[in-house]
């Protein structure tokens, strides 16, 4: 490749820093799109840095649910490059193999496996004998089963990156390099001013996809970005004789106890382990001092001691390995997140600045990610919902500190199993703590929420205790079966301080709204539930929203979702140019909810505000004194059940909490977690975000039409979509499923059945202490969503009946009172 340094131009549409396999995926499909005026900086050379080293290992399967579309993508696209460009890609797909040598990882793969049925993904969960047959050098007493994706392998990274260069250039693209960034200036337009040392160019927006520089790259702009590069290992073997005589290809073996993938390489054999937390390394002075200038191809020093035990059990698995010779061994940095995933999208706090950085397995994200990110920026909404790859889950929360515990937590727990409600203990706390941690954290179990604790169920005398994860009931469900109980029949308190919480005010603060949401605004002291929506109508985000003063706002949405919500309304403040302020008080704001049919009874104590049903009604909001403590109450629960949110200064947490309990005595208060919070919505029929709605799901299906105002005077975002989609009519809907299981329960996202065939997928699930029986919400087809529906559900590889119930299982507690009030006698 040679190019000599200009930049031919001083304008860009998009500027896309970093000429990895991401970057150029980004240049290629933005290109190809139809997009002008794309311009690719490189500081060095194209695939510099971790692209070129990379074992270009490339397979379909992956846990999380979309990221299996982006592989899916990558793969299929990968498979047509070469006619397409003209360039050799090195593409073998032998297949690959997970393999379960434990009965916990075969429940893993059939965990897995009920994820897959409503994909296009090829998955097989296959027998020793069957992994024998695919792969004969295999000490197969160790197997108890396979996990099979037929279409896996690898690929070379370094023809990948070349043949998507010469796709980008193709479609229009212009690749320069060498060209090193030197500063970004943003300009109050939302546009920016690239410096490079061949000059400057002015950019709509700019993407970083620098890998490993691109903590460099974000401190230019004030921001830390939470990624810290890791020493990957892997070695090549000499020629081996039971290699060269294969007829065909061995299919890539991934020994998850052994922690190690495994492929063919000519006639020898590929071996890379992911070491343990204690022993792996982190380049952590490229985080204290910065890169070092020239490095771009350079490799670290190789240290086979670190790999030894990999190296042992890889030789149990693969007895011929005992015999081969090592040639080579390669020693790269990759760069990591705190939990592994990358961070792909739009950047709160910096207009038009994108991110792709953070990729431990750049090569098979890349063709996905690239198309992604184009599809986004092109559209102005993601074409499918990737939360868990949202720059934004990340905060100032986020230090060097917790990084570095992450990426070595992370990368040592590579091949761990992966249990639903996975809990991951390094690096915590983090600074961001309740008020009420240090009060709480002996007497529960604690759940980690974007960078928050947070309890998920309380420990009583006889319980045992701490983190047991299973694919089965475990050792939290009779306690949280009590506290449902608690907040049925008595009163419960929870810390929801992890809340977003964010003050809106201004001239234009009411108009801003009604842009925003697709329900009315509230009127003064009152309360609703609002959804953000996007242009095509599907659910963006889902909050609510109280007027507390004239003007003043204050809005709420889940943990995970603060600054991904922020970044939206501050976008539609810039391009809509409205007058408004916007506060995030998140941090300095703590809250508590109260609920349970004493709720009333004991805040009613600790206050002369009448707290009466007739002076403070369900969805209203107000100022009060509770034992002398300012707060902002809002009458609402996510129990469903009478109770109030409770927001106050952090610092008052203590105080507040101390109060309610002394006040509750009488009434046996006690505490409660958001797993038995859980339970007590999914009863009440209530949705959550990123469940039951996401960017995925458009409201109509999702059952959230009386959120949903098409006949209110603003044109809010998404609407003219919306009455388009129900002039249509739906496709699916979410209905709500009872099922009779046994010791296993829904968690969400498995595949549901009618007929032998894979017709839907749940979203959520619990098992309902009230019912005694497992209940979840569902996508399926409109024409079987009808109450009554018989239908299956799949959990660890066995078909449960379900039945279609009319929603909710239990009515909630203002809609019990207002049939007691017509003198009917409602359901519990």
């Amino acid at each position: 490749e040679t190019s000599s340094p200009s930049l031919g131009k001083d304008k860009a549409d998009t500027v896309i820093i970093g000429g990895g396999c991401v970057g150029v995926s980004l240049a290629y499909h933005l290109a190809k799109a139809g997009l002008k005026d794309v311009v690719l900086l490189e500081k060095s050379e194209l695939t510099a840095g971790s692209t070129w080293h990379a074992a270009g290992l490339t397979t379909y399967f992956h846990p999380g649910i979309n990221l299996k579309k982006i592989h899916y993508y990558s793969i299929k696209l990968y498979e047509k490059l070469e006619e397409e460009t003209g360039q050799a890609v090195g593409f073998h797909q032998p297949g690959s193999i997970r393999i379960a040598s434990t009965p916990t990882r075969v429940d893993e793969f059939k965990y897995q496996m009920t994820r897959v049925g409503w994909h296009s993904t090829e998955q097989y969960l296959i027998t020793p004998e069957k992994v024998q047959e695919l792969f004969p050098l295999l000490n197969i007493d160790m197997v108890l089963a396979g996990l099979y994706n037929p279409g896996d392998g690898h690929i070379d990274p370094y023809s990948l990156t070349m043949a998507l260069a010469a796709g980008a250039r193709k479609y229009g693209a212009q690749l320069n390099c060498p060209v090193q960034v030197t500063n970004l200036k943003s300009r109050s337009d939302g546009t920016w001013e690239v410096e490079t040392p061949l000059g400057i160019i002015r950019a709509k927006r700019i993407v970083n996809t620098a890998g490993f520089w691109a903590r460099e790259i974000g401190k230019m702009i004030g921001l830390q970005h939470p990624l810290i590069p890791v020493h990957h290992q892997y070695v090549v073997t000499s020629t081996i004789p039971e290699v060269k005589a294969l007829k065909t290809e061995l299919p890539v073996i991934r020994d998850l106890e052994g922690s190690y993938y495994l492929r063919q390489e000519r006639d020898g054999l590929l071996f890379g382990p992911y070491e343990s937390e204690e022993k792996m390394k982190l380049q952590d002075s490229w985080v204290t001092n910065g890169v070092p200038p020239g490095f771009g191809k350079e490799l670290f020093e190789s240290d086979l001691d670190r790999i030894m035990e990999h190296i042992e059990a890889a030789m149990e698995m693969v007895p011929v390995l005992k015999k081969a010779d090592i040639v080579n061994t390669i020693a790269g940095p990759i760069t990591y997140s705190p939990d592994i995933l990358p961070m792909v999208g739009p950047h709160q706090g910096a207009r038009n600045y994108w991110v792709a950085i953070g990729f431990g397995y750049g090569i098979i994200h890349a063709g996905g990610i690239g198309k992604y990110l184009s599809d986004w920026i092109l559209e102005g909404e993601p074409p499918f919902d990737l939360v868990e790859l949202d720059p934004n889950r990340y905060g100032k929360w986020t230090t060097t500190e917790f990084t570095a515990a992450k990426a070595r937590e992370s990368y040592g727990f590579n091949n761990i199993v992966g249990y639903p409600k996975e809990e991951r203990f390094a690096g915590r706390p983090t600074e961001r703590t309740s008020g009420l941690y240090d009060l709480l954290k002996s007497k529960c179990s604690m759940g980690f929420h974007a960078g928050w604790e947070q309890p998920h169920w309380f420990y009583k005398p006889g319980d045992e205790t701490g983190y047991k994860p299973s694919f089965r009931r475990t050792n939290w469900f009779d306690p949280v079966g009590r506290e449902y109980k608690q907040v049925m029949e008595k009163v419960g308190v929870i810390d929801l301080s992890p809340f977003g919480k964010f003050k809106v005010k201004g001239t234009d603060s009411v108009k801003l709204l009604d842009h925003l949401f697709a329900n009315v605004v509230p009127k003064v002291g009152s309360t609703n539930i609002s959804h953000m929506l996007t242009p095509r109508g599907k659910v963006y985000a889902e909050l609510t929203v109280s007027q507390v003063y004239p003007g003043e706002f204050m809005l709420i949405t889940g943990s995970g979702s603060e600054l991904h919500d922020l970044r939206w309304i501050e976008e539609e403040v810039a391009r809509g140019g409205y007058k408004v302020e916007i506060e995030n008080v998140t941090d300095e704001t703590g809250v508590l909810g109260v609920a349970g049919p004493y709720a009333r009874q004991i805040l009613q104590k600790l206050t002369r505000e009448d707290l009466s049903d007739g002076s403070f009604k369900f969805l209203q909001s107000k100022h009060l004194k509770l034992s002398d403590i300012a707060v902002t109450a809002i009458r609402i629960s996510y129990t469903g059940e009478l109770g109030w949110e409770l927001y106050h200064r952090k610092e008052d947490s203590v105080a507040l909490y101390s109060a309610i309990m002394e006040a509750g005595q009488k009434e046996g208060i006690d505490n409660f977690g958001t797993y038995a919070l859980n339970a007590l919505r999914l009863e009440k029929g209530f949705r959550a975000w990123g469940a039951e709605m996401n960017c995925d799901t458009n409201p109509l299906e999702a059952g959230l039409e009386y959120f949903v105002k098409l006949n209110k005077p603003a044109d809010f975002i998404g609407k003219q979509a919306l009455k388009q989609i129900k002039e249509k009519g739906l496709k699916r809907r979410l209905v709500y499923l009872t099922m009779q299981t046994d010791n296993v329960d829904p968690e969400g996202n498995e595949s549901v059945w009618h007929n032998g065939k894979v017709i839907g997928n749940t979203t959520s699930g619990t098992f309902s202490y009230s019912a005694q029986q497992s209940l979840a919400f569902a996508y399926v087809p409109t024409e079987l969503s009808k109450v009554g529906q018989k239908l299956e559900v799949e959990l660890l590889g066995k078909n449960y009946p379900a039945t279609i119930i009319q929603e909710p299982l239990v009515l909630t507690e203002p809609t019990r009172m207002r049939l007691q009030r017509k003198g009917e006698s409602p359901k519990i």
